[in-house]
């Protein structure tokens, strides 16, 4: 394991981690792109991007995301990210991170039944629409007591 000044690489049975330390920003560029390329030695096919130690992380440090899930695109390699905050979470909704990539739950934090790496959900095969046609991610009709 080596530790730079952003970030630390390991290796699990799962592919490599790289906890990331502190704020993503354009200062954690150089290091992340070191931290791909030591992890890119041990030719993972999974690689996990560990939030939990992170404080905050602003615009350019989400375009190195960027670069890092690019990276992992065009290698083949399944990307996920562990340990976000709620906060952050909802960022990599809003931004589509999490559309290509895995939003593994946080310890001790159930899987709330929300699909997180591009899963599909029963309802995505059910008619929920006055015309006979499915909409990708729409839900079931509301239930008693719910507002519509």
């Amino acid at each position: 394991m080596s530790k730079s000044e952003q970030l630390i690489v390991r290796s699990e049975s799962t592919g490599a981690v790289l906890d990331l330390v502190g704020d993503i920003n354009a200062g954690a560029d150089t290091a992340m792109q070191a931290a791909w390329d030591e992890a890119m030695l041990s030719q993972p096919t999974t690689v996990t991007l560990n939030f939990e130690r992170t404080g905050y992380i602003n615009s350019t440090g989400i375009a190195v995301i960027v670069g890092i899930l690019a990276k992992a695109r065009a290698s083949g390699i399944a990307l996920r990210a562990h340990g976000l905050s709620p906060h952050y979470r909802e960022i990599f909704e809003i931004t589509r991170l999490a559309d290509f990539m895995t939003i593994e739950p946080n310890d001790g934090e159930p899987n709330d039944g929300e699909p997180t790496d591009n899963e599909t959900t029963d309802n995505e095969t059910t008619d929920n629409t006055t015309d006979g046609h499915t909409a990708k991610g729409s839900t079931p009709a509301a239930t008693e007591g719910s507002m519509t």
